[in-house]
């Protein structure tokens, strides 16, 4: 099992909430969250007065898949839905699952996805 951790844009969420569901994703996790890296973030002007931004708000998409097959589509999904070409797109990370239990159930793994 793979967990895949996707940074992006705020506005992109939608486009990729929408791609992710065509090629069958049932669930999945999203958070708001702050961050930087080669943006390092910017300066903005607020009535008359220069302030830092240094952390710019992005969306975490966390998504646990059953398959290496499987993680491969979402990670390209994700990847091709949320590029603009310009710099701040975002990340993607993918890791192991040892284990997934379902609370409700008791069900384990790949049953419990």
């Amino acid at each position: 099992m793979k967990k895949i951790e996707a940074i992006i844009k705020p506005f992109k969420l939608e486009d990729v909430k929408e791609a992710l569901v065509e090629v069958g994703i049932e669930g999945m996790t999203i958070s708001e969250v702050k961050g930087y890296g080669r943006q390092q973030g910017h300066s903005e002007l607020y009535r008359g007065a220069e302030y830092a931004i240094e952390f710019i708000p992005k969306v975490k998409i966390e998504i646990v898949v059953s398959t290496e097959e499987f993680a491969d589509l979402v990670i390209n999904t994700i990847k091709e839905t949320a590029m603009t070409g310009k710099i701040g797109d975002g990340k993607i990370f993918v890791s192991e699952i040892e284990s997934v239990v379902r609370i409700r159930t008791g069900e384990e793994d790949e049953e419990a996805l």
